[in-house]
Formats: C-alpha cells, sequence, structure tokens
C-alpha cells in the first residue's frame, strides 16, 4: 500500500462560504459550485482511491463488520454469492455476500441492512444471478431488506454503485458487487479470477473511492432518498445515529492497514438524475466534466469503459485546437465486450476518436488500452487469452494536478442524462497536499498499466508532457497499447442510426417504438355506426376517434406509458392499472398497444399478469355486451364479415376463439361483442381466450421489455433472444395463420 501523500507545509487555510471547503489565501475560487456541476460540497476526514476490487472488497468487509446501525448498498447489479475475500476472511463471517450479511444481522440486533438494485430485464438472466430477489430478499435475516428500483423512465437505468456504513464512511465508484471484478493483480493464470461457476473471466481493471465524515453522510442521505423513491418508502434511521452529528459521527470504521490518500479535504458530490414523475434532469457531471476540460491548463488523464459523450467530446476537441491546450491521454478497453458491442458503442467510440484526432493539430491527444503481451503457445490453449486485454471498467479522470473525478458516469450519453450516477470530486483549490494526493493517484494507476513504479512515472512527467512520458515509460510485456479505432466500411453506414442505443437527451417511448416496432397498420371499421345502445354507439364513436383524429395521439405511447407509471405509483395503483387497462380494451384502444406498454413498463413478469387479467375482465365486459345488443345490431355495427365470425363462433366456439385470438381478423373489442351475440358459452369463450391469450400476452411482453434492455446494454445474448422471442410470435402466427385458412 503506498502510504498516506506527504503533509507539506502550506499556507494557512481559509474557510469557503461554500460548505466548508477550504482554500489557501490568493488562490483561485474553485470549479465546484453547488446546483450548477455539483449537488454539494461537503468535507471528508480522510479520502482515499482503491484500484481494483481486491483493495476495495477487502477494505468494505473489513468496514462492514463494524457496522452498528446501517449498512446501505445501491448498485447496477448485486450478486449474492460474491466472496468480498476468496476463500473466507480471518473474522470468522462466511464467504459468500448474502451468508455475510446475514451473519453481521444476527451478531448485531441494531444493525439494518438495505439493498437497492436496478431491476433489470430479463434478458439479464444469462448475465446475472438468476432470482436476486429471492436470493438476496426472502431467504436473508428479516433486518435486511432487499428491492430492485424500477423508478426511472424507460430505456434508463439506476447505475449508481455506492456502499454507505452508519452514514459515516461511504464507497462510491464503478465497481459493483458482483461477478467479473478482478481480486488480484492482473495475471492471466490467476486461479482466483473465477465466475461462481468455476469459468474463468477477463481481467477487469477498476477503481473506487472511499471516505468518511461529513462527505459520507451526505451520501447517505443520497441513498434514503434514492431508496424512498423507489420503493415509496422511507429508511428508518436507527435513533442512536440520529443523535449523532454529522461531524462528531464516529470514525473508527476506517480499515486498519489502509492509509488516506489525503485527509480533512472538501469533497464535491455531482449526480445525473433524469427528468422523472414532475422532476427535472439533473446533468450535474457532464457540466463538471465540460467545466473540468475547459479549466485544464498542462494534461488530462481519462479512464473510462466508454468514449462516445457528444459534449464531452466536443469540449476536449475544442481544448485539442488551442496552442497552449493540456495533453490528453485516453485509458479504455481495446475492444468492446461482444460483437454488437462493438457494431455500437465500439462505432460510435470510432466516430468520436476521429474528430479527436482531426482537431489534434498539435499532437497532443491519444488513446490506450493496458494490455499483456503472451506468448503463442498460451494463445493456443486459451482461445480468450488471444491477444489479451484488460477490460477497463473504471470512470475516473485528473486534470493536471487539480482536480480528481471518480465515480459511476460512463463517459457516453446515457451516463450524461439518462441513467442515475453519482461521481465525486477532489479539488486541490491551491492545496499543496491535495495537489501531491492527485497527483500520486494518477502515477500509481499509470504505474500499474505500465508495470513501472510510481515513482518512475513522477520522474517521467517532471520533465515531459503526459504523452510522451507514458511513450518513454512503455516496454515489456505490460503496457499501454497505442489504439486507433476506426469505422469498418460494412459498419460506416450503422453509424447513422445507433444513436438511440447512447442518446444525447432522454429517448421518449415513441422514438423505441419507431426504431424497434412496425406501426399498427388495422383497416378502419366498416359499416354503419348509428346508435344501437349507448354501449355500442360508445364504442364505434371511440374507434373512429382513435384512428381518423388527434386523440391517437393524446392516447399514444409516450402518453400512456407516463400516465401508466404515474398510476401505479398511487396507493392503489395495481387495481387501478388492471380497472384502466380493461376499459381501455373495451373502449377500442388496441390491445397490442395495450400489451406493449405493460411490457415496457412492468418487465414480463407483472407486465404478463396486468395484460392477462385487464384483457379477460375487458372480454367479459364486451362479451355481456354484444349478448345485450344483440345478433342484428352487432352485425350492422361491424359489418358483413362478422357474420362469418358468429357463425364459426356458433358452430365450433371453443377453436375459433382459440384461433381469432391468435390471428386476430377483427378488432379484439369487435370479436367479444360477436362472440355475445353469437350465444357462445361463457366456459367455451373464456376457456378460448385463455389458450389463445395467455401465449401471446407472455412473448408480447417478454419481447416489448426485452426491446427497453437491448438498447440499454446491446449483447449478443440479448439480441439472440430477442430475436428468438420475436421468431417465436412470427412463427406461431404464420402457422396458425395457415391452420385458419385451411380450417376456413
Amino acid at each position: 500500500m503506498i502510504q498516506s501523500a506527504t503533509n507539506a507545509t502550506t499556507e494557512p487555510t481559509t474557510i469557503d462560504p461554500r460548505a466548508g471547503a477550504t482554500r489557501a489565501p490568493g488562490a483561485p475560487p474553485g470549479l465546484l459550485r453547488p446546483g450548477h456541476n455539483c449537488e454539494r460540497i461537503e468535507r471528508a476526514q480522510r479520502f482515499r482511491v482503491l484500484i481494483d476490487a481486491a483493495d476495495y472488497f477487502s477494505a468494505l468487509r473489513a468496514a462492514m463488520t463494524c457496522a452498528r446501525h446501517s449498512i446501505h448498498i445501491v448498485g447496477w447489479d448485486i450478486d449474492s454469492r460474491l466472496e468480498l475475500v476468496p476463500g473466507g476472511a480471518p473474522d470468522g463471517l462466511p464467504a459468500g455476500l448474502a451468508d455475510f450479511l446475514c451473519a453481521l444481522a444476527v451478531k448485531n440486533r441494531h444493525l439494518r441492512i438495505h439493498i437497492l438494485a436496478w431491476d433489470f430485464a430479463m434478458l439479464y438472466a444469462f448475465e446475472r444471478e438468476w432470482l436476486p430477489v429471492y436470493k438476496m430478499g426472502w431467504r436473508t435475516h428479516r433486518r435486511i431488506r432487499f428491492r430492485q428500483d424500477g423508478r426511472h423512465p424507460l430505456g434508463s437505468s439506476h447505475h449508481q454503485k455506492i456502499v454507505v456504513i452508519d452514514d459515516a464512511l461511504a464507497f462510491a465508484g464503478g465497481i459493483d458487487l458482483t461477478r467479473a471484478r478482478d481480486y488480484v493483480a492482473h495475471d492471466l493464470h490467476a486461479p482466483l479470477r473465477r465466475n461462481p461457476d468455476a469459468t474463468p473471466y477477463q481481467p477487469m481493471h477498476d477503481v473506487q473511492a472511499m471516505f468518511d465524515g461529513p462527505a459520507a453522510h451526505a451520501v447517505g442521505r443520497l441513498v434514503r432518498e434514492r431508496w424512498q423513491r423507489a420503493t415509496g418508502k422511507p429508511i428508518e434511521s436507527s435513533p442512536d445515529l440520529a443523535r449523532e452529528a454529522p461531524r462528531t459521527r464516529r470514525t473508527n470504521l476506517w480499515p486498519a492497514g489502509v492509509a488516506a490518500d489525503v485527509e480533512d479535504v472538501a469533497l464535491g458530490i455531482s449526480l445525473t438524475a433524469p427528468a422523472f414523475e414532475g422532476r427535472p434532469l439533473v446533468a450535474q457531471i457532464q457540466q463538471l466534466y465540460v467545466d473540468a476540460i475547459a479549466a485544464a491548463k498542462h494534461a488530462i488523464y481519462i479512464e473510462n469503459q466508454y468514449f462516445t459523450a457528444s459534449r464531452v467530446g466536443a469540449a476536449l476537441a475544442s481544448r485539442l485546437t488551442d496552442a497552449d491546450g493540456p495533453d490528453i491521454a485516453v485509458i479504455g478497453p481495446e475492444r468492446t465486450s461482444g460483437w454488437l458491442q462493438e457494431a455500437t458503442m465500439g462505432v460510435l467510440r470510432a466516430k468520436l476518436h476521429e474528430a479527436m484526432k482531426q482537431a489534434d493539430g498539435h499532437g497532443r491527444y491519444a488513446m490506450y488500452a493496458p494490455t499483456i503481451e503472451i506468448s503463442g503457445d498460451i494463445a493456443s490453449a486459451n482461445d480468450d487469452a488471444h491477444g489479451q486485454i484488460i477490460n477497463v471498467h473504471s470512470k475516473l479522470m485528473t486534470v493536471d494536478d487539480e482536480l480528481l473525478i471518480i465515480g459511476s458516469a460512463n463517459l457516453n450519453n446515457r451516463s450524461m442524462v439518462l441513467d442515475t450516477e453519482c461521481n465525486i470530486t477532489l479539488e486541490a483549490r491551491g492545496d499543496a497536499r491535495v495537489r501531491a494526493a492527485i497527483a500520486s493517484v494518477r502515477n500509481r494507476l499509470l504505474a500499474e498499466h505500465l508495470d513501472v513504479s510510481p515513482a518512475d512515472v513522477q520522474a517521467a512527467l517532471r520533465t515531459q508532457r503526459l504523452n510522451a512520458a507514458i511513450a518513454q515509460l512503455r516496454h515489456g510485456a505490460r503496457t499501454l497499447t497505442p489504439l486507433d479505432p476506426v469505422v469498418s466500411g460494412d459498419l460506416d453506414d450503422l453509424a447513422s442510426r445507433v444513436s438511440v442505443l447512447d442518446p444525447e437527451a432522454p429517448v421518449a417511448p415513441q422514438e423505441l417504438v419507431r426504431h424497434f416496432l412496425p406501426e399498427e397498420r388495422s383497416r378502419p371499421l366498416t359499416g354503419k355506426l348509428l346508435a344501437f345502445g349507448a354501449l355500442a354507439l360508445g364504442v364505434a364513436a371511440l374507434a373512429v376517434l382513435w384512428r381518423f383524429t388527434p386523440l391517437r395521439e393524446a392516447v399514444s405511447f409516450a402518453a400512456l406509458v407516463h400516465e401508466v407509471q404515474r398510476i401505479h405509483a398511487s396507493h392503489f395503483g395495481s387495481l387501478a392499472i388492471v380497472a384502466l387497462y380493461a376499459l381501455a380494451a373495451s373502449v377500442s384502444v388496441p390491445v397490442t398497444l395495450l400489451i406493449a406498454v405493460s411490457g415496457f413498463v412492468f418487465g414480463a413478469l407483472w407486465g404478463s399478469a396486468y395484460a392477462f387479467a385487464g384483457t379477460m375482465i375487458s372480454a367479459c365486459i364486451t362479451y355481456y355486451a354484444g349478448a345485450s345488443l344483440g345478433h342484428d345490431a352487432v352485425r350492422k355495427l361491424a359489418g358483413s364479415r362478422i357474420n362469418r365470425i358468429s357463425e364459426k363462433l356458433g358452430k365450433k366456439g371453443l377453436v375459433t376463439v382459440v384461433l381469432l385470438r391468435v390471428v386476430p381478423v377483427a378488432p379484439f373489442t369487435i370479436i367479444n361483442l360477436a362472440a355475445g351475440a353469437s350465444h357462445i358459452g361463457l366456459r367455451d369463450y373464456l376457456a378460448g381466450t385463455v389458450l389463445g391469450m395467455t401465449p401471446g400476452i407472455v412473448l408480447a411482453t417478454t419481447f416489448a421489455h426485452q426491446l427497453v434492455a437491448a438498447v440499454r446494454h446491446p449483447s449478443l445474448t440479448g439480441l439472440s433472444l430477442v430475436a428468438l422471442i420475436g421468431a417465436a410470435l412470427v412463427g406461431l402466427s404464420v402457422i396458425l395463420q395457415r391452420f385458419f385458412a385451411r380450417r376456413s
């Protein structure tokens, strides 16, 4: 471990009026501005950057064993099987995360543990732990609460990676408590680099910040706010903890043997939060990056999983045109994970990289990938090791020795405007101690990538600019390899079509539909739309309004999604959703649209449940309406074609209902009215509706929900699943259409 940065003698500091931040007399006021590029500025007694999961997980476990009142965990992914210390720690507690947390709860009756994970789509069941609600919720101790966070706009995700202990010690950065996070140095043959199923995974580089004091308490408040928005219920504070003032809260949670990079500093807390449910967009992280780049004088050092953010890229390109601008070094993975990621995010990265090169008239920009050279015999024995790369997952930037930004936000457009993110910023403001700490973190990172000592990095940077120093230090098997990503000819046209995968603004639901779902093309109702009873007239009038007036826009996919989310958050939300679904389906709102909305908003499981319940209730309502109106009225309402449907319903009701549900030759409401008018038995009608609608509802809601997930994190597995479901829908329709034609 590198010890704490040297406490160099500095000028006396004065108190900045913004949240107690300090700066030396005569120093500039600083970059961080609450409400502009950060949420708030709070002091930390100690601050440390933990490099890779090995350091983070061991420090986290040691701190959690000392928790008195609370442990709050939020993340994009959480795996109950994760061993924070592989093989077990000397604390005598279980190795697996879920069992370890349960043991802590049993040991300390005052401890409350809250775990909030992103409510991911079932698309990710192949990449994540199966049934996390069971693994981390139902089977755990009663004082451990596990919830999944789905309170965000369509297509976005909860992407923060935070742990807060007793509101006194916080961890924030890019590392989730999940699989495929390196425990050890990036050795190709490390026996511990294994998933829970014993399969090896690629070396992973990442960083996490650890800090205590009022800054940790402030992050704890953010977690509590997120929990309440996600669950509708507050986290109850321990009475003992509530009585402790943030500035006097216990400090013995800091893990023994882990030296702080710097002590007694001010930290900025910056957020991305999409506009949702009346709350405005918060884009502090994007503004922070733009401001930091504009303030750079000598060097900008970036580590990030992605490099596609438009505004950040424009700010960097602008500095490259300055005659006295900074060197810019971007560290990222050699290639993104999987061919689909490469064809989308990889294409966008190559486009931004090309724009950077064109702006770089002074030779100050370079992109690198951490790599490990391997011998041919090793490569042939392990295909995954051929051209071995270290997967960069960190989200960090340093500017000169003045600014350090670390957090969960990728340098893509999603993390700037759509996903929920949290970044922590350390700013020097003329403090030599902080400058030394920022330089130390950057030098440690470069030393790891270049397989040299931090002292070697510091010595090279004393006499050379950033990229020249990297070039001088590159040697051996472990190094930073220059990258020059390009867009191949067959992918060049794709670059203009994948913006929806990394949007520069929140994606409207109708935009997803436009990209991925064909517009509904149904023939207008025929026949006379006259008064055949109040219900029949209402159905006919609304059907006409839906197809030929602005009502179609007022009841658009976007409007339905927004209204459904608002209603579902109410006290009797579930019952209201089913009732509104049934009403909408009964008055000729296309049932396929309602099913799609259910899948997009509520996911495959709950979306199917709501769609099924609403469909069956609507089917009953309109069936009895048809029975009341009578055959003649229904025939005049729907046209002569309904006669053939009615005849078949009367002769072979069950089979015909099944076929009409799978291959709808008329709108849902009209079929139901015809069924009621034909006097088919209610039992056959309901049985046929269940048999005919259930497979389609499940497939359609699952398919709709997977589109959101595929947009959020495209992968080969995800695309295959979406294609499989789509093929099943199309194939089933074709088969039954042919069968129905033969039967006719």
